[in-house]
């Protein structure tokens, strides 16, 4: 018979067996015997306490991104779910597998509104994979396994769980579960069939690979399959680091960044094939890439949830896979004939070249010479992270990715990720150079969590791309409101000396020639380090001055005012 033991050790027990090997955590009286138990497994189990619960749901989430388990977040009741919610927002959007874990009120003062009282099976109903609450210690085995399976299984998402102070501490005598178990479907030897037959009438085909999910192996089987076609292949949505950028037939990527020949050419194609991705609203461009419900294109969706294969766009082939799933079986088809496209695959691998050759400016830094100068000197297992924002432009636009490099970012658009995640992922693995891209007003949001980088050794270096404004809406205020800006400048601190306080190295940087160097010494200080670029506002987006917004927009309303 298994000893008896607290409900608080029996869920540690079941993430040990599960394989957590870090969690993220804010720590609140509520969850205390977690907290306990925990420390007679810290041989087994890092715990990194963050200095915000969105920070800690945060790393968890890019923990999740990066590694393809669960990330665990574990915060109090009422304001620390509140305050840990965007990470799960980001998770559900992103696909993400991971697990919050939430101190809930005993349950003998249920339904009272005691103290920090909030029902989490409704507050992140709509937010999350699968949200319960476990009243039992002796089904905590059960939860957990359950929860470790949604997360990762399908389509990939966040699980919240809600403890009761008093349900861990109640000492039980319960067998543990064993280790969960992945569960993806897979491509059949017919949808492969099919595939090769609308692949050998096609004329202008295009690849889109997306989502969770893609191992080394898998970006590699399906780069593979991609050059035996000679297929344009481009990515989703923040997704560039599925397929190697210095490719032949890589060419660019749908999101925020993505160059008008991209944009045309996604509507000039007569077979999309969709591998991932779940064609949602940034990589179709607001759904205006494609037509609603019946794309004029053959398109060939293959994505791991059957509820999505149709859900907006009704695919002429829906393929229920898993991306690895289907990426070893796509490598080993091969064309009987030589694909009849090249002159079309040229012509896009050409356009994207083009995108990475810098915009001409004139100020002081410039940002585009300055991300291409570090592009090829980047080690290729670099990690990238990113906010949101208009800077991403830069990062976006101007470096190369491919495996093992990583690329993690908020597809949800989420504020104040970038920071959290690069400190996660340095602690993640701490061998590999991790670049945090963020804005001004996206650092003073979660820039705290650098000191977590300095408690725990991590050695993340964080450019903060400061234009003192919230360049992304102050891009639409001067496209649909010209020179009516308000709610959008910022004053901020000096930077350089926030790093400093918390223990990192930084510098500030001015002029293009001043980055290499301050870049240089930030790798060789041995610690985490804030380089803060101080950048010009008139340079709104890599491509658009907010000049030239404005005379659009003046243009605009000349136009509607003149008479017919």
């Amino acid at each position: 018979m298994a000893k008896a033991r607290s409900g608080g050790q029996v869920l540690v027990d079941q993430l040990v067996i599960h394989g957590a090997e870090m969690a993220f955590c804010v720590p609140g009286e509520s969850y205390l015997e977690v907290l306990d138990a925990l420390y007679d497994v810290r041989d087994r189990i890092t715990l990194v306490n963050a200095r915000h619960e969105a920070g800690a749901a945060n790393m968890a989430e890019a923990y999740g991104k990066m590694t393809g388990k669960p990330g665990i977040a574990m915060v109090t009741r009422g304001p620390g779910a509140c305050q840990a919610s965007v990470g799960v927002h980001t998770a559900f959007q992103d696909s993400t597998p991971m697990i919050l874990l939430i101190g809930q009120v005993a349950r003998d003062t249920t339904d009272r509104e005691a103290f920090q009282e909030v029902d989490y099976r409704q507050m992140f109903g709509p937010l999350a994979k699968w949200a319960a609450q476990i009243d039992q210690a002796e089904r905590v085995p059960e939860y957990m396994a359950r929860a470790f399976h949604v997360a990762t299984s399908g389509r990939p998402g966040p699980v919240v769980l809600a403890l009761p102070e008093d349900m861990l501490t109640d000492r039980v005598s319960v067998p543990d579960a064993k280790p969960y178990q992945e569960i993806q479907p897979a491509a059949s030897a017919g949808d492969l069939e099919k595939l090769a037959a609308l692949l050998a009438k096609a004329e202008r085909p295009l690849l889109i690979t997306g989502g969770p999910g893609w191992s080394d192996a898998a970006c590699a089987q399906m780069l593979a399959f991609a050059e035996a076609w000679n297929i344009p292949s481009t990515t989703a949505f923040r997704c560039m680091d599925q397929l190697d950028n210095r490719s032949k037939v890589y060419s660019g990527d749908f999101g925020t960044s993505s160059p008008p020949p991209l944009l045309k050419r996604i509507r000039d194609v007569d077979l999309l094939l969709v591998v991932g991705a779940r064609l949602g609203e940034m990589t179709t461009q607001s759904y205006t890439t494609l037509e609603i419900p019946e794309p004029k294109q053959t398109l060939v969706h293959v994505h791991p949830d059957a509820n999505e294969l149709g859900r907006v766009y009704r695919p002429t082939l829906g393929i229920a896979s898993g991306p690895a799933a289907f990426a070893s079986a796509a490598a080993s088809l091969r064309p009987k004939a030589k694909p009849k496209w090249g002159a079309w695959t040229e012509a896009a691998r050409q356009d994207y070249l083009a995108t990475l050759e810098p915009t001409p400016y004139n100020g002081a830094l410039d940002m585009g010479r300055v991300m291409a100068d570090i592009r090829d000197k980047l080690p290729r297992d670099v990690i990238v992270t990113l906010d949101a924002g208009n800077h991403t432009g830069w990062p976006q636009r101007y470096l190369s990715y491919g495996r093992p490099g990583r690329l993690i970012g908020p597809t949800s658009g989420a504020m104040g990720y970038s920071v959290p995640a690069a400190v996660a992922l340095s602690l993640v693995d701490r061998d590999r150079l991790v670049i945090g891209c963020v804005g001004d007003g996206g650092f003073m949001m979660s820039g705290q969590e650098l000191s977590t980088a300095v408690q725990y050794g991590g050695k993340p270096i964080v450019l903060v791309f400061n234009n003192k404004t919230y360049g992304t809406i102050r891009m639409h205020q001067e496209r649909e409101h010209p020179e009516r800006v308000v709610g959008t400048d910022l004053v901020n601190p000096d930077f350089a000396a926030m790093g400093r306080a918390m223990g990192c190295h930084a510098e500030t940087v001015t002029r293009t020639d001043e980055f290499a160097p301050a870049f240089e010494r930030a790798v060789k200080s041995g610690k985490a380090a804030l380089i803060e670029l101080r950048t010009d506002p008139e340079l709104i987006t890599t491509r658009m001055t907010i000049t030239a917004l404005r005379d659009a927009a003046r243009a605009r309303a000349a136009k509607e005012k003149a008479p017919a």
